[in-house]
């Protein structure tokens, strides 16, 4: 991430540096978050984004970086959100930044960032977010990716952590890899989130699932009730 971020690499275990989906697929998705609102307290949503950032992931990289804005869109006409972004590349690089709620912002700090060849670092993001909500309590996890080069049973642990915290995870896969959707699947059940496959390349897809956990995070239930948008009514039609 670029310096003015404050942040730096980390190379130790388990740590990141501060720095439409086929129709029957996204109503599954859209059918397991039934019922898991986000508390109204009154706070503004904090939503932990995360993408792998390894060299076949640029495409993505770079479509993510002009969607993020209807998240904020989104989720501004309910209550609002901060989000962090997170990712990881190259060898052991895996970098957040500091909590943003402007899209302009978020907007740039993404265009500084490259993808690099690597390996996946899932079980430092998973780590990173249980730190990030013993501070302040996290909304949701989304991670975006295609791959997973870890050993599930020590990611299933740490999601389990995640879910002890009552922070779910909204697991995003770009392809049909059937290994990478079962460890997926995996996590987004042990944290009482979700799963969702997208093909590769489809921005409508990955915009659609973007906003849908945007509104969760900022609102819940109650706040995609309230709204007439045909994202929202897609959205409830699934829920009830």
């Amino acid at each position: 991430m670029n310096g003015d971020q404050g942040k730096s690499p980390v190379a130790t275990r388990g740590k990141c540096a501060p720095a439409t989906a086929p129709s029957s697929e996204l109503d599954s998705f859209l059918a397991e978050i039934r019922g898991r609102t986000t508390a109204a307290t009154g706070m503004r949503g904090r939503l932990v984004f995360a993408l792998d950032a390894t060299a076949s992931r640029q495409d993505t990289w770079d479509t993510a970086c002009k969607l993020q804005a209807e998240m904020f869109r989104e989720a501004g006409t309910i209550g609002g959100l901060d989000l962090q972004l997170v990712f990881y590349r190259g060898e052991n690089e895996c970098k957040s930044s500091r909590w943003i709620f402007d899209s302009g912002q978020l907007a740039k700090t993404m265009s500084q960032i490259m993808c690099n060849a690597g390996h996946t670092q899932i079980e430092k993001v998973l780590i990173h977010t249980q730190k990030e909500t013993k501070l302040l309590k996290v909304s949701a996890l989304v991670f975006v990716g295609d791959a997973m080069e870890e050993n599930p049973d020590v990611l299933a642990y740490e999601a389990s952590k995640l879910g002890q915290v009552g922070v779910p995870v909204f697991m995003f896969q770009e392809g049909n890899d059937a290994e990478v959707r079962q460890v997926f699947k995996n996590i987004a059940h042990l944290t009482k989130g979700a799963y969702c496959r997208f093909d590769p390349g489809a921005a409508k897809q990955l915009a659609e699932l973007l906003r849908a956990v945007a509104v969760f995070a900022a609102g819940g239930i109650t706040a995609l009730a309230a709204r007439k948008d045909a994202g929202a009514v897609k959205l409830l039609s699934q829920m009830r």
